[in-house]
Protein backbone atom coordinates (compact mmCIF):
# COMPACT_ATOMS: atom_id res chain seq x y z
CA UNK A 1 0.00 0.00 0.00
CA UNK A 2 1.55 3.33 -1.16
CA UNK A 3 1.52 6.59 1.49
CA UNK A 4 2.32 8.74 -0.76
CA UNK A 5 4.81 9.82 -3.85
CA UNK A 6 7.51 7.76 -4.66
CA UNK A 7 10.58 9.03 -3.28
CA UNK A 8 9.13 11.77 -0.94
CA UNK A 9 9.51 10.47 2.51
CA UNK A 10 11.69 11.31 5.67
CA UNK A 11 13.38 14.79 5.28
CA UNK A 12 13.27 14.75 1.74
CA UNK A 13 9.36 15.45 1.92
CA UNK A 14 10.22 18.11 4.92
CA UNK A 15 12.33 20.26 2.36
CA UNK A 16 10.22 20.11 -0.29
CA UNK A 17 7.00 20.79 2.13
CA UNK A 18 8.73 24.06 3.14
CA UNK A 19 9.69 24.68 -0.16
CA UNK A 20 5.91 24.90 -1.32
CA UNK A 21 5.03 26.48 1.94
CA UNK A 22 7.82 29.24 0.79
CA UNK A 23 5.88 29.13 -2.70
CA UNK A 24 2.76 29.63 -1.00
CA UNK A 25 3.70 33.04 1.34
CA UNK A 26 5.15 34.53 -1.71
CA UNK A 27 2.21 34.17 -4.46
CA UNK A 28 -0.05 35.07 -1.65
CA UNK A 29 2.30 38.35 -0.92
CA UNK A 30 2.83 39.03 -4.32
CA UNK A 31 -1.10 39.19 -5.24
CA UNK A 32 -3.06 40.26 -1.55
CA UNK A 33 -2.59 43.63 -0.56
CA UNK A 34 -4.71 42.28 2.45
CA UNK A 35 -1.59 39.96 2.75
CA UNK A 36 0.99 42.65 2.89
CA UNK A 37 -0.80 44.67 4.85
CA UNK A 38 -0.70 41.83 7.44
CA UNK A 39 2.87 41.04 7.13
CA UNK A 40 3.54 44.44 7.56
CA UNK A 41 1.66 45.38 10.42
CA UNK A 42 3.47 41.98 12.19
CA UNK A 43 6.79 44.10 11.95
CA UNK A 44 5.42 45.89 14.94
CA UNK A 45 2.21 43.90 17.09
CA UNK A 46 4.63 40.56 17.15
CA UNK A 47 7.41 43.03 18.87
CA UNK A 48 5.07 45.13 20.60
CA UNK A 49 3.45 41.26 22.32
CA UNK A 50 6.25 40.03 23.50
CA UNK A 51 6.97 43.56 25.06
CA UNK A 52 3.82 43.75 26.77
CA UNK A 53 3.07 40.25 27.64
CA UNK A 54 4.03 39.93 31.03
CA UNK A 55 4.32 36.68 31.34
CA UNK A 56 4.88 33.45 28.98
CA UNK A 57 0.62 32.69 28.90
CA UNK A 58 0.31 36.51 27.56
CA UNK A 59 2.68 36.65 25.14
CA UNK A 60 1.20 33.23 23.65
CA UNK A 61 -2.43 35.27 23.93
CA UNK A 62 -1.40 38.11 22.28
CA UNK A 63 1.55 36.52 19.48
CA UNK A 64 -1.15 33.33 18.54
CA UNK A 65 -4.10 36.03 18.68
CA UNK A 66 -2.34 38.03 16.18
CA UNK A 67 -0.89 35.00 14.01
CA UNK A 68 -4.72 33.63 13.39
CA UNK A 69 -5.04 36.68 10.87
CA UNK A 70 -2.71 35.97 8.60
CA UNK A 71 -3.53 32.27 8.68
CA UNK A 72 -6.98 33.04 8.07
CA UNK A 73 -5.67 35.50 4.84
CA UNK A 74 -3.76 32.69 3.71
CA UNK A 75 -6.51 30.19 3.48
CA UNK A 76 -9.32 32.63 2.48
CA UNK A 77 -6.74 33.91 -0.59
CA UNK A 78 -6.30 30.06 -1.44
CA UNK A 79 -10.27 30.33 -1.53
CA UNK A 80 -10.50 33.10 -3.53
CA UNK A 81 -7.88 31.92 -6.32
CA UNK A 82 -9.74 28.31 -6.69
CA UNK A 83 -12.94 30.23 -6.89
CA UNK A 84 -11.66 32.34 -9.72
CA UNK A 85 -9.94 29.17 -11.78
CA UNK A 86 -12.77 27.80 -11.82
CA UNK A 87 -14.15 30.60 -14.40
CA UNK A 88 -14.47 34.44 -13.98
CA UNK A 89 -18.37 34.24 -14.76
CA UNK A 90 -20.10 35.67 -11.56
CA UNK A 91 -22.10 32.80 -9.89
CA UNK A 92 -24.07 33.11 -6.37
CA UNK A 93 -21.87 30.33 -4.69
CA UNK A 94 -18.56 31.53 -5.88
CA UNK A 95 -19.67 35.02 -4.23
CA UNK A 96 -20.85 33.28 -1.15
CA UNK A 97 -17.42 31.43 -1.08
CA UNK A 98 -15.47 34.37 -1.33
CA UNK A 99 -17.68 36.30 1.74
CA UNK A 100 -17.20 33.47 3.81
CA UNK A 101 -14.02 33.38 3.73
CA UNK A 102 -14.12 37.37 3.85
CA UNK A 103 -15.91 36.89 7.25
CA UNK A 104 -13.53 34.17 8.52
CA UNK A 105 -11.33 37.32 8.00
CA UNK A 106 -13.38 39.35 9.96
CA UNK A 107 -13.56 37.17 12.55
CA UNK A 108 -9.59 36.58 13.15
CA UNK A 109 -9.03 40.20 13.41
CA UNK A 110 -12.09 40.20 15.63
CA UNK A 111 -10.05 37.83 18.00
CA UNK A 112 -6.81 39.62 17.74
CA UNK A 113 -8.89 42.74 19.23
CA UNK A 114 -10.72 41.24 21.60
CA UNK A 115 -7.56 39.28 23.14
CA UNK A 116 -5.48 42.53 23.05
CA UNK A 117 -8.11 44.46 24.84
CA UNK A 118 -8.97 41.79 27.70
CA UNK A 119 -5.00 41.33 28.13
CA UNK A 120 -4.13 45.00 28.11
CA UNK A 121 -7.17 47.14 28.97
CA UNK A 122 -7.39 45.98 33.02
CA UNK A 123 -3.52 46.72 32.98
CA UNK A 124 -3.50 50.05 31.56
CA UNK A 125 -7.00 51.21 32.66
CA UNK A 126 -7.84 49.77 35.69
Amino acid sequence: MSTGKPGNTGFTRLVRAFGYSMKGFAACFRSEAAFRQEVAASLAILPMGLWLGQNSVERALLLGSWLLVPIVELLNSAIEAVVDRIGPEQHELSGQAKDIGSAAVFLAITLFLSIWGLVLIPRFFF
